[in-house]
């Protein structure tokens, strides 16, 4: 399935999946935004350098075509969640909610994934090259959203999310997952710490390599990755995006290609 493209009047342009009962979702393109090159021109990372008033005004465009102000994270390449209706973190092992997480500098909380159960309340990832995940249960009553680097990918982000998610809906007749616009397997070369870091846990991951022109360098299907994880977790649905943040730098940043860079939100709610 190719990634389908959304426009507003205010030149905003976004990509979106297959239509999901009860759930909008959506990955923002580059375009349509005021700030300057190299984070020209709908940055939404308040973290990469870009002026902030630039920042608070793509994102006030953004928030005239939700239905509510999103829900920001200050993510760290891990695997908390963020229950973003009790406002608690989740613990990474047993998704049970521990203490209220003290919000960082940023006014986010510092976290990789969310989820909810409260219509009209968007969940927003930030990406640049890693994959951004929207979840939910069949019947769109839940919803998770997930920011999976290679690092929170291997450590389990995608898993913590969807325990979270079967914690809020024990009776969920089944999941789904959007996988949206990261780096593609074609550029994405990685070291052999990487492919250990997965094929060391689940043989079958070694698919997800090839060879790449370099000794002891790999070129890594970081969808693919996500895809056979998400399998053995239970989800029954799962979409990729097969959009490539490296190989269309009109369309998005990526940090691969460009440093410094933008970044672009991958935003999801109930309806």
């Amino acid at each position: 399935m190719t990634a389908r493209l959304l426009s507003w009047d205010s030149g905003l342009a976004a990509v979106t999946g297959t239509p999901w009962p009860g759930v909008r979702y959506f990955s923002t393109c580059r375009i349509g935004g005021i700030s300057l090159p190299p984070w020209d021109s709908l940055n939404l990372g308040l973290h990469v350098g870009d002026d902030p008033a630039h920042v608070i005004h793509n994102r006030a465009s953004l928030l005239a075509v939700l239905p509510g102000q999103p829900v920001w994270l200050d993510q760290v390449h891990g695997t908390g969640v963020w229950d973003a209706a009790q406002g608690v973190l989740l613990n990474s092992k047993e998704a049970a909610a521990v203490d209220v997480l003290p919000l960082t500098l940023t006014g986010a909380p510092c976290a990789d994934a969310s989820i909810t159960c409260l219509k009209a309340q968007p969940l927003a990832i930030l990406t640049a090259d890693c994959l951004p995940v929207v979840l939910s249960d069949q019947d769109g009553t839940v919803l998770g959203a997930a920011h999976a680097g290679w690092r929170g990918l291997a450590a389990g982000v995608l898993e913590n999310t969807l325990a979270a998610l079967r914690r809020q809906a024990p009776a969920a007749r089944g999941w789904r997952a959007w996988v949206g616009p990261a780096i593609g397997p074609e550029v994405f070369e990685v070291g052999d710490e990487v492919r250990q870091a997965f094929v060391g846990r689940q043989a079958a991951h070694a698919a997800c390599f090839v060879p790449a022109g370099r000794r002891g360098h790999w070129l890594a299907d970081l969808a693919g990755l996500a895809r056979h994880r998400l399998q053995a977790a239970g989800v029954d649905h799962i979409e990729l995006s097969r959009q490539c943040t490296y190989q269309q730098p009109d369309q998005y940043f990526s940090y691969r290609r460009q440093v410094p860079t933008g970044r672009q939100a991958t935003v999801a709610w109930l309806v």
